[in-house]
Protein backbone atom coordinates (compact mmCIF):
# COMPACT_ATOMS: atom_id res chain seq x y z
CA UNK A 1 0.00 0.00 0.00
CA UNK A 2 2.47 2.28 0.65
CA UNK A 3 4.26 2.38 -2.06
CA UNK A 4 1.26 3.18 -4.04
CA UNK A 5 0.21 6.04 -1.45
CA UNK A 6 3.43 7.61 -2.47
CA UNK A 7 3.33 7.59 -6.38
CA UNK A 8 -0.79 8.29 -5.82
CA UNK A 9 0.25 11.98 -3.79
CA UNK A 10 3.22 12.79 -5.68
CA UNK A 11 1.30 12.48 -8.64
CA UNK A 12 -2.13 14.18 -7.55
CA UNK A 13 0.37 17.02 -5.86
CA UNK A 14 2.04 18.01 -9.12
CA UNK A 15 -1.19 18.23 -10.60
CA UNK A 16 -2.81 20.05 -8.39
CA UNK A 17 -0.59 21.68 -5.55
CA UNK A 18 -1.80 21.82 -2.28
CA UNK A 19 -2.54 25.83 -1.02
CA UNK A 20 -0.37 27.70 1.05
CA UNK A 21 -3.21 28.96 3.10
CA UNK A 22 -5.32 25.53 3.67
CA UNK A 23 -7.31 24.42 6.98
CA UNK A 24 -4.78 21.70 7.58
CA UNK A 25 -1.93 23.73 8.37
CA UNK A 26 -4.05 26.23 9.63
CA UNK A 27 -5.38 23.92 12.26
CA UNK A 28 -1.71 22.33 13.24
CA UNK A 29 -1.02 25.94 14.27
CA UNK A 30 -3.69 26.84 16.34
CA UNK A 31 -2.58 23.34 17.81
CA UNK A 32 0.49 24.56 18.61
CA UNK A 33 -0.14 27.88 20.02
CA UNK A 34 -3.09 26.28 22.30
CA UNK A 35 -0.74 23.69 23.52
CA UNK A 36 2.15 26.47 24.05
CA UNK A 37 -0.32 28.96 25.89
CA UNK A 38 -1.44 25.90 28.07
CA UNK A 39 1.35 23.82 28.54
CA UNK A 40 4.66 26.08 28.52
CA UNK A 41 5.66 26.42 32.33
CA UNK A 42 9.20 26.67 32.01
CA UNK A 43 10.23 23.04 33.07
CA UNK A 44 12.23 20.86 31.49
CA UNK A 45 9.17 18.03 32.02
CA UNK A 46 6.60 20.36 30.87
CA UNK A 47 8.43 21.20 27.34
CA UNK A 48 8.47 17.44 27.02
CA UNK A 49 4.65 17.33 27.55
CA UNK A 50 3.93 20.36 25.30
CA UNK A 51 5.99 18.73 23.13
CA UNK A 52 4.32 15.23 22.92
CA UNK A 53 0.87 16.89 22.91
CA UNK A 54 2.02 18.96 19.97
CA UNK A 55 3.46 16.07 17.95
CA UNK A 56 1.99 13.17 18.66
CA UNK A 57 -1.65 13.91 19.31
CA UNK A 58 -2.22 14.64 15.78
CA UNK A 59 0.16 11.73 14.81
CA UNK A 60 -2.38 9.54 16.92
CA UNK A 61 -5.13 10.73 15.70
CA UNK A 62 -3.82 9.62 11.78
CA UNK A 63 -2.98 6.71 13.12
CA UNK A 64 -6.67 5.95 14.62
CA UNK A 65 -8.82 7.10 11.39
CA UNK A 66 -6.58 4.41 9.24
CA UNK A 67 -6.70 1.63 11.63
CA UNK A 68 -10.80 2.54 11.96
CA UNK A 69 -11.12 2.63 7.76
CA UNK A 70 -9.30 -0.64 7.41
CA UNK A 71 -11.72 -2.36 10.14
CA UNK A 72 -14.70 -1.04 8.90
CA UNK A 73 -13.23 -0.93 5.33
CA UNK A 74 -11.11 -2.70 4.34
CA UNK A 75 -7.60 -1.60 2.40
CA UNK A 76 -9.16 0.36 -0.28
CA UNK A 77 -10.41 3.02 1.89
CA UNK A 78 -7.52 3.45 4.04
CA UNK A 79 -5.41 3.54 1.09
CA UNK A 80 -7.45 7.20 0.37
CA UNK A 81 -6.76 7.86 3.60
CA UNK A 82 -2.66 7.48 2.96
CA UNK A 83 -2.87 9.53 -0.02
CA UNK A 84 -5.00 12.20 1.65
CA UNK A 85 -2.04 12.29 4.52
CA UNK A 86 0.77 12.26 1.96
CA UNK A 87 -0.76 15.06 0.17
CA UNK A 88 -0.69 17.11 3.03
CA UNK A 89 2.90 16.15 4.02
CA UNK A 90 4.95 15.45 0.97
CA UNK A 91 5.76 17.36 -1.69
CA UNK A 92 7.86 19.36 -3.91
CA UNK A 93 5.12 21.85 -5.21
CA UNK A 94 4.71 23.03 -1.30
CA UNK A 95 8.17 24.95 -1.79
CA UNK A 96 9.23 24.79 -5.25
CA UNK A 97 7.39 27.70 -6.54
CA UNK A 98 9.71 29.77 -4.56
CA UNK A 99 12.65 27.75 -6.69
CA UNK A 100 11.30 28.06 -9.98
CA UNK A 101 10.74 31.76 -9.19
CA UNK A 102 14.25 32.56 -8.74
CA UNK A 103 15.71 30.43 -11.31
CA UNK A 104 13.49 31.88 -14.10
CA UNK A 105 14.79 35.52 -12.30
CA UNK A 106 18.52 34.52 -12.30
CA UNK A 107 18.15 32.94 -15.67
CA UNK A 108 16.91 36.49 -16.90
CA UNK A 109 19.55 38.05 -15.69
CA UNK A 110 16.90 39.98 -13.58
CA UNK A 111 18.77 39.99 -9.71
CA UNK A 112 16.69 41.96 -8.36
CA UNK A 113 13.82 39.87 -8.67
CA UNK A 114 15.40 37.04 -7.79
CA UNK A 115 16.51 38.67 -4.20
CA UNK A 116 13.24 39.79 -3.14
CA UNK A 117 11.77 36.06 -4.15
CA UNK A 118 14.46 34.61 -1.86
CA UNK A 119 13.64 37.35 0.73
CA UNK A 120 10.30 36.77 0.37
CA UNK A 121 10.60 32.85 1.06
CA UNK A 122 13.16 33.07 3.91
CA UNK A 123 12.09 36.70 4.99
CA UNK A 124 15.08 37.71 5.35
CA UNK A 125 17.04 41.00 3.97
CA UNK A 126 18.56 40.35 0.75
CA UNK A 127 19.69 43.59 -0.73
CA UNK A 128 23.42 43.72 -0.38
CA UNK A 129 23.37 40.01 -1.62
CA UNK A 130 25.70 39.31 -4.95
CA UNK A 131 24.32 36.99 -7.38
CA UNK A 132 26.55 33.69 -6.28
CA UNK A 133 25.62 34.50 -2.84
CA UNK A 134 21.94 34.45 -4.14
CA UNK A 135 22.39 30.99 -6.00
CA UNK A 136 24.55 29.50 -3.10
CA UNK A 137 21.46 30.14 -0.49
CA UNK A 138 18.77 29.18 -2.91
CA UNK A 139 21.09 26.02 -3.09
CA UNK A 140 21.18 25.21 0.31
CA UNK A 141 17.19 26.16 1.28
CA UNK A 142 16.16 24.36 -1.84
CA UNK A 143 18.01 20.93 -0.28
CA UNK A 144 16.72 21.08 2.87
CA UNK A 145 13.49 21.62 1.82
CA UNK A 146 13.30 18.97 -0.17
CA UNK A 147 14.55 16.84 2.36
CA UNK A 148 12.39 17.68 4.98
CA UNK A 149 8.72 18.18 2.43
CA UNK A 150 10.17 15.02 0.52
CA UNK A 151 12.80 12.39 1.32
CA UNK A 152 12.12 13.19 5.62
CA UNK A 153 9.03 12.53 5.25
CA UNK A 154 9.08 9.24 2.80
CA UNK A 155 11.43 7.29 5.13
CA UNK A 156 8.86 7.87 8.46
CA UNK A 157 6.20 7.05 6.67
CA UNK A 158 7.79 4.00 4.51
CA UNK A 159 9.17 2.46 8.51
CA UNK A 160 6.16 3.08 10.27
CA UNK A 161 3.71 1.86 7.51
CA UNK A 162 5.72 -1.14 7.21
CA UNK A 163 4.63 -1.79 10.99
CA UNK A 164 1.31 -1.66 10.51
CA UNK A 165 1.13 2.10 11.73
CA UNK A 166 -0.27 3.56 8.38
CA UNK A 167 0.12 7.30 7.67
CA UNK A 168 1.81 8.20 10.92
CA UNK A 169 4.86 8.66 10.14
CA UNK A 170 4.85 11.23 7.78
CA UNK A 171 2.44 13.48 10.48
CA UNK A 172 4.83 12.60 13.11
CA UNK A 173 8.42 13.89 10.84
CA UNK A 174 6.69 17.15 9.46
CA UNK A 175 4.90 17.79 12.85
CA UNK A 176 7.73 17.75 14.54
CA UNK A 177 9.91 19.73 12.06
CA UNK A 178 6.95 22.40 11.86
CA UNK A 179 7.19 22.66 16.17
CA UNK A 180 10.83 22.73 16.52
CA UNK A 181 10.99 25.56 13.59
CA UNK A 182 7.97 27.57 14.80
CA UNK A 183 8.37 27.13 18.60
CA UNK A 184 11.80 29.26 18.13
CA UNK A 185 12.16 32.96 19.41
CA UNK A 186 12.09 34.20 15.92
CA UNK A 187 8.83 32.51 15.16
CA UNK A 188 7.49 34.01 17.88
CA UNK A 189 8.16 37.74 17.54
CA UNK A 190 5.50 39.68 18.94
CA UNK A 191 3.73 37.09 21.06
CA UNK A 192 4.78 35.43 24.11
CA UNK A 193 8.21 34.63 24.52
CA UNK A 194 8.70 30.51 24.27
CA UNK A 195 10.57 29.38 27.07
CA UNK A 196 14.02 27.81 26.63
CA UNK A 197 13.01 24.64 28.09
CA UNK A 198 10.01 24.15 25.05
CA UNK A 199 12.36 25.34 23.05
CA UNK A 200 15.35 23.16 23.70
CA UNK A 201 12.91 19.97 24.04
CA UNK A 202 11.68 20.47 20.42
CA UNK A 203 15.12 21.46 19.10
CA UNK A 204 16.11 17.63 20.50
CA UNK A 205 13.47 15.71 19.40
CA UNK A 206 13.86 16.91 15.67
CA UNK A 207 17.05 16.32 15.95
CA UNK A 208 16.94 12.49 16.87
CA UNK A 209 13.81 11.95 14.60
CA UNK A 210 16.01 13.81 11.68
CA UNK A 211 19.41 11.83 12.53
CA UNK A 212 18.68 8.56 10.06
CA UNK A 213 16.45 10.70 7.14
CA UNK A 214 19.14 13.00 6.72
CA UNK A 215 22.11 10.83 6.25
CA UNK A 216 20.26 8.34 3.98
CA UNK A 217 19.09 11.56 2.04
CA UNK A 218 22.98 12.08 1.69
CA UNK A 219 23.79 9.06 0.66
CA UNK A 220 21.24 8.87 -1.73
CA UNK A 221 22.77 12.27 -3.40
CA UNK A 222 25.94 10.97 -3.03
CA UNK A 223 24.92 7.71 -5.21
CA UNK A 224 23.04 9.55 -8.20
CA UNK A 225 25.76 12.17 -7.94
CA UNK A 226 29.28 12.36 -7.85
CA UNK A 227 30.35 9.70 -5.32
CA UNK A 228 33.74 9.71 -4.08
CA UNK A 229 33.68 13.78 -3.64
CA UNK A 230 30.38 13.54 -1.76
CA UNK A 231 31.31 11.37 0.95
CA UNK A 232 34.87 12.94 1.33
CA UNK A 233 32.41 16.22 1.91
CA UNK A 234 29.92 14.51 4.45
CA UNK A 235 33.31 12.96 6.28
CA UNK A 236 35.80 15.96 6.21
CA UNK A 237 32.90 19.10 5.78
CA UNK A 238 30.39 18.42 7.52
CA UNK A 239 30.95 19.90 10.85
CA UNK A 240 31.79 23.27 9.07
CA UNK A 241 28.08 23.98 9.96
CA UNK A 242 26.37 24.17 13.38
CA UNK A 243 23.75 21.64 12.75
CA UNK A 244 24.86 17.74 12.48
CA UNK A 245 22.07 16.73 10.61
CA UNK A 246 21.70 19.96 8.34
CA UNK A 247 25.67 20.22 7.97
CA UNK A 248 25.59 15.82 6.51
CA UNK A 249 23.18 16.94 4.18
CA UNK A 250 25.05 20.14 2.75
CA UNK A 251 28.45 19.02 2.80
CA UNK A 252 27.34 15.75 0.54
CA UNK A 253 25.23 17.48 -1.68
CA UNK A 254 28.29 20.41 -1.82
CA UNK A 255 30.43 17.04 -3.25
CA UNK A 256 27.95 15.73 -5.45
CA UNK A 257 27.97 18.43 -7.79
CA UNK A 258 30.86 20.49 -6.52
CA UNK A 259 29.54 23.54 -5.29
CA UNK A 260 30.71 25.96 -2.52
CA UNK A 261 28.46 26.36 0.10
CA UNK A 262 28.11 27.43 3.79
CA UNK A 263 29.88 30.70 4.71
CA UNK A 264 27.88 33.55 5.53
CA UNK A 265 24.18 33.63 6.88
CA UNK A 266 21.23 36.11 5.55
CA UNK A 267 19.90 38.25 8.16
CA UNK A 268 16.41 38.13 9.11
CA UNK A 269 14.17 40.89 8.42
CA UNK A 270 13.07 43.15 11.06
CA UNK A 271 9.51 42.35 12.10
CA UNK A 272 9.37 39.56 9.80
CA UNK A 273 6.20 37.15 10.34
CA UNK A 274 6.02 33.47 9.89
CA UNK A 275 4.81 32.52 6.58
CA UNK A 276 1.61 30.55 6.71
CA UNK A 277 0.99 27.17 6.25
CA UNK A 278 4.86 24.73 7.04
CA UNK A 279 6.77 27.38 5.72
CA UNK A 280 8.68 29.97 6.38
CA UNK A 281 12.59 30.57 8.04
CA UNK A 282 14.92 27.57 7.64
CA UNK A 283 18.01 28.22 9.77
CA UNK A 284 21.45 28.07 7.77
CA UNK A 285 23.81 29.80 9.99
CA UNK A 286 27.04 30.92 9.10
CA UNK A 287 29.49 28.56 8.65
CA UNK A 288 32.85 27.97 6.85
CA UNK A 289 32.70 26.95 2.97
CA UNK A 290 33.23 23.69 1.85
CA UNK A 291 35.55 23.27 -1.28
CA UNK A 292 33.73 23.70 -4.38
CA UNK A 293 33.06 25.63 -7.37
CA UNK A 294 31.65 29.13 -6.76
CA UNK A 295 27.41 28.92 -7.05
CA UNK A 296 26.10 29.72 -10.69
CA UNK A 297 23.03 28.91 -12.65
CA UNK A 298 24.67 25.71 -13.81
CA UNK A 299 24.52 24.46 -10.23
CA UNK A 300 20.50 25.22 -10.14
CA UNK A 301 20.15 22.78 -12.60
CA UNK A 302 22.34 19.70 -11.06
CA UNK A 303 20.63 19.96 -8.11
CA UNK A 304 17.33 20.13 -9.53
CA UNK A 305 18.76 16.70 -11.59
CA UNK A 306 20.37 15.73 -8.48
CA UNK A 307 16.95 15.60 -6.11
CA UNK A 308 14.91 14.27 -9.05
CA UNK A 309 17.19 11.20 -9.51
CA UNK A 310 17.41 10.45 -5.69
CA UNK A 311 13.31 10.29 -6.07
CA UNK A 312 13.30 7.76 -8.74
CA UNK A 313 15.60 5.85 -6.64
CA UNK A 314 13.93 6.05 -3.23
CA UNK A 315 10.69 5.01 -5.83
CA UNK A 316 12.28 1.89 -7.35
CA UNK A 317 13.54 1.05 -3.72
CA UNK A 318 9.86 0.63 -2.67
CA UNK A 319 8.28 -0.66 -5.73
CA UNK A 320 11.21 -3.78 -5.24
CA UNK A 321 10.20 -4.33 -1.42
CA UNK A 322 6.76 -3.90 -2.25
CA UNK A 323 6.99 -6.41 -4.84
CA UNK A 324 8.99 -9.07 -2.90
CA UNK A 325 6.47 -8.81 -0.11
CA UNK A 326 3.78 -9.12 -2.61
CA UNK A 327 5.78 -12.43 -3.74
CA UNK A 328 7.10 -13.69 -0.63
Amino acid sequence: MSFFAILFALLIEQARPLARSNSVHAGLRAWTVSVRRNFDAGQSYHGWVAWGLAVLVPSLFVLGVHWFLTWLVGWPLALVWNVAVLYVTLGFRQFSHHFTRIRDALDAADEYTAREELALWQQVDTTEVPRSQVVRHVIEYSVLAAHRYVFGVLFWYSVLAALGLGPMGAVLYRAAEFVSRYWSSRGYMGAQPVSERLQGAARQAWMWIDWLPARLTALSFAVVGSFEEAIDGWRFHAQRFPNDNDGVLLAATAGAINVRLGGEALKARENAPLMSGFEGESEVDDSDSTPGRLADLSHLRSVVGLVWRSVVVWLLLLALLTLARLLG
